[in-house]
This record gives C-alpha cells, sequence and structure tokens, in this order.
C-alpha cells in the first residue's frame, strides 16, 4: 500500500498536490523539486501504476514486489536500485531477530522506497528531513542517505543488544561446574550469521555510494554522508566478525569440556567397577557351594572374607584417588 506521497520543491513539502502523475511530471521540470513515494509491501497490481508513472525497469519492480533479495545496489538506465535488508530484536516475542527489506528507486526527480518486514518504518525519517529542508534542498539523494543511514544505525543497535549475550556464554563457558550450552550458542551463532548476511554484502554498496563518482542523481554533497555510512558498516561488519569467532572458540571450547567431562564419566565408572569387582570375586567363589572348599569350616573364615574384600576395596579406592579417577 501506498503510505505517504509527496512533492518537494527547495527542501518542502508542497501542500495540496493533485496526483501522481502530474507530481511526477513538476519533479522532473524543477531541477529544485522530487517526488517521494513511500509503499508497504506493495502487490503486484497496486505497484502496476507506481512501475508505469517512473518508468521503473521490470526487474527492478518484480524484485521490490516478491521481496528476498540480498543487498545490491544496482543501476537500470537512468534510475538506480537499492536494497537494503533491516535488522531489530522483537521484545514483545522473546528477543526474536526479525528481518526485513528496504528497497529504494532514485531517478529524474524521484524517489521510491519500498518496506517489507516488520522495523522498516520510515514515517519519522520523512518528519526529521521535513523539520530540516537544508538536507532536502540537495534533491532526492538526501532521502537516500537518510534510510540508509537509520538501516545501518539499527545494526548496532542489534549488536549492542547481543554482544551482553555473547560474552554472558563465553563466561558460562569457561565457569566451573557443568552448563547446558548448545542450544544456547547454536541460537546466538544462527542470529549472528543471520545479521552478517544482512551486513557483508552492503560493504560493497556503500562503498560505491561513497565513492569518487556519486551514483546517479546524488548530490557530490552528500558525499561526506555517504562515507558516513560506509564507515558505519565496516564497523557494524568488524563487530559481527568478533562475536562470530568468540561464538566459534566458545562451540569448540564447550564440545571439548564435554569430551572432558565424558571422559571423566568413563573414568569414575570403571573405577567404581574396579571396585566392586573384588568382593564380586569373593563373595561369587565362595556362593558356588562346593562340598570341598577352604575355611568352610574355619570359625573366623567369613570375617577374614568380608574384612578382605571391604581391605581392598578400600585400597582401590585410595589408588584411584590419587591417580585423579575418583
Amino acid at each position: 500500500m501506498i503510505i505517504d506521497a509527496a512533492l518537494y520543491d527547495d527542501g518542502r513539502r508542497v501542500q495540496g498536490e493533485p496526483d501522481l502523475a502530474e507530481m511526477v511530471e513538476r519533479g522532473r521540470d524543477n531541477p529544485d523539486a522530487f517526488v517521494w513515494v513511500g509503499l508497504f509491501e506493495p502487490e503486484d497490481a497496486e505497484f502496476e501504476e507506481i512501475a508505469r508513472v517512473f518508468e521503473l525497469h521490470p526487474l527492478a519492480v518484480e524484485d521490490a514486489v516478491k521481496a528476498h533479495q540480498r543487498p545490491k545496489l544496482e543501476r537500470y538506465g537512468d534510475s538506480i536500485f537499492l536494497v537494503m535488508k533491516t535488522v531489530g530484536f522483537e521484545q514483545a516475542q522473546d528477543d526474536e531477530l526479525h528481518i526485513g527489506e528496504i528497497m529504494v528507486f532514485l531517478g529524474d526527480g524521484f524517489i521510491v522506497t519500498v518496506r517489507h518486514g516488520s522495523f522498516t518504518g520510515l514515517s519519522d525519517i520523512r518528519q526529521r528531513l521535513e523539520d530540516e529542508p537544508r538536507m532536502l534542498r540537495t534533491g532526492a539523494g538526501a532521502v537516500l542517505h537518510s534510510v540508509a543511514d537509520r538501516v545501518v544505525d539499527a545494526y548496532e543497535v542489534v549488536l549492542d543488544d547481543l554482544a551482553p549475550d555473547v560474552q554472558d556464554i563465553e563466561r558460562q563457558v569457561f565457569a566451573p561446574g557443568r552448563h547446558d550450552l548448545a542450544e544456547r550458542l547454536y541460537h546466538a551463532k544462527r542470529e549472528v550469521q543471520t545479521i552478517r548476511r544482512a551486513v557483508a554484502p552492503l560493504g560493497d554498496v556503500s562503498s560505491q555510494l561513497a565513492g569518487r563518482e556519486p551514483p546517479l542523481h546524488v548530490d557530490p554533497a552528500l558525499r561526506p554522508y555517504m562515507r558516513d555510512v560506509h564507515d558505519h558498516v565496516l564497523r557494524s561488519h568488524e563487530r559481527l566478525t568478533v562475536l562470530d569467532d568468540l561464538l566459534s572458540d566458545a562451540l569448540a571450547t564447550n564440545v571439548a569440556q564435554i569430551g572432558l567431562r565424558q571422559n571423566e564419566d568413563m573414568r569414575k565408572i570403571s573405577a567404581w567397577v574396579g571396585i566392586v569387582a573384588v568382593p564380586t570375586m569373593v563373595a561369587g567363589i565362595y556362593g558356588m557351594n562346593f562340598e570341598h572348599m577352604p575355611e568352610l569350616e574355619w570359625r573366623y573364615g567369613y570375617f577374614v572374607a568380608l574384612g578382605l574384600m571391604v581391605a581392598i576395596a578400600f585400597g582401590l579406592y585410595r589408588a584411584f584417588k590419587r591417580t585423579g579417577w575418583l
């Protein structure tokens, strides 16, 4: 659906614009004006009119409607098409990680933003830009920068939430006692990998936006702002790499600790089996009920047999204790 559509002239929103086609025409005729259309999860039929009015490329239109694209920056004729992934934790759903997408069409006198999923709201960006017309005077590229900046800043917010959890996992891995961390480690590792798939490809995209030759319809005056976005992308990617390495090391350590604990358990079991084996052997021999066996008629044979079993068992216990098996 179309969330908002407006014509901006000299950095200010023009009130009372008649229809989309006329807004586009006025945006193209006036170098100081452009049209900004915002959509949320549009259907094919709904987006068809937008594509026709702005002369959008069919391949880009298909990507924008179907979503599930990797971050990229492509040029189609006289317009560019940008795809970015959004990430965020849903507090109401046990901090579940949600992935969304924002697509941006930037052309001569227009910008179209298409949002998919949660954590992709742009209404506050529109309001902030309208309150600061200085940025809007640079053209539709200012909207492109603001959208990219919002997406990248959200990465750092998510990483700030994720980092303490990773550190807590690391502490528990090396804490004394037994902790079942396999599920938690896997879940954190999956979240980091999911965020990394959103951030890593954006490094090349932001590099192009911040390059010496700005993309089409992006004012060169915005280049420092684009460099700032690129720097934030690189910083987020570096943090993700560190978190991913920490989780990999913690996972390997946890597996090694499980193996060591299993070896310790087997040694203890083996030690107790050895301790119990001697009394079992003695009792088994004298439980055969043969008629001619030594010491059967001896008055103290029962007590000597019990004492022998206890003494041998105690001796084995002390031996296993010294060797660390118990």
